[in-house]
């Protein structure tokens, strides 16, 4: 297992994705709390499709991926929030009505572009090939400013996450704190993206937060134990991925997967014992 891991670490290409990955699945994990809780967990698989089509767009622009995708994802997040908010188009609705657009203008630009490629499958399933060095060096930077709101924000985030109603009672401006939980998502997905895809970045959000809370039972123990999963399932995929050759991304959340239902069992054999 060492020799293993000192062989994977004396790959660069592999050292960007497993230090961008695991910042990326940091800041997944840790907003996937707020967003699984608020009933926004879908709103990671919206904003991918989102994602997809900024990335196409920029493929046919011949221009650099990151630098289109987060600000138009950004854009959509607060698009999804408003309209959840201010309209009679549900959330979930809302979330299929753009992802679903989203997913079919990038189809087509790709089909009038480039063509159905290999570099479509990177986008939909993820590579870890995808992530050039300025995208790590951007990734990198942008992981640490999501870590740095989320830690400052924390208490805030808490209180519009468990009672907005009773948070705007006390003074606290819910819209600024949902505004901020919808943009570091956005910018969690465009991070992720690359190498997990549209199709399964909103796996690194939704599943360590059900995973935690599972055993788990309180706001901050929660937010810590998926974080932990979080990390660990991503390192776990990377290596399988590495030793049997299979695609980074499925690799990571079938690791997620097996952690969720050993904590199911955890929590189902906790509550046999308690009745």
């Amino acid at each position: 297992m060492i020799n293993t891991l000192v062989e994977m670490f004396s790959y660069t290409f592999l050292v960007r994705a497993i230090i961008v990955g695991l910042l990326v699945s940091l800041c997944a994990s840790l907003l996937g709390v707020s967003l699984v809780l608020k009933r926004y967990s879908m709103i990671g698989d919206g904003l991918s499709h989102v994602g997809f089509g900024t990335l196409a767009l920029a493929t046919a622009l011949n221009v650099a991926p990151l630098t289109v995708s987060i600000p138009v994802v950004v854009a959509a997040a607060f698009l999804l929030l408003r309209i959840s908010e201010n309209s009679t188009i549900k959330g979930d609705a809302a979330i299929a009505l753009i992802s679903t657009s989203s997913l079919a203008i990038g189809v087509v630009l790709i089909s009038m572009t480039t063509g159905m490629n290999t570099d479509v499958c990177n986008y939909l399933f993820g590579s870890i090939l995808a992530m050039s060095k300025s995208d790590v060096y951007l990734s990198i930077v942008l992981s640490v400013v999501v870590l740095i709101l989320f830690v400052f924000c924390y208490n805030k985030i808490f209180a519009v996450t468990f009672d907005e109603t009773f948070a705007k009672a006390t003074g606290t401006n819910t819209g600024i704190y949902n505004m901020l939980i919808a943009f570091l998502t956005a910018i969690t997905i465009v991070l992720g993206m690359r190498m997990m895809g549209a199709m399964l970045i909103s796996s690194l959000i939704i599943f360590p937060a059900l995973t935690s809370m599972r055993v788990c039972k309180t706001f901050r123990m929660v937010t810590i134990c998926s974080a932990f999963i979080s990390v660990i399932c991503f390192f776990i995929g990377m290596v399988i991925s590495y030793l049997y050759a299979t695609p980074t991304g499925a690799s990571v959340v079938l690791i997620n997967i097996l952690a969720f239902m050993v904590f199911w069992l955890i929590n189902r054999f906790k509550r046999r014992i308690v009745s």
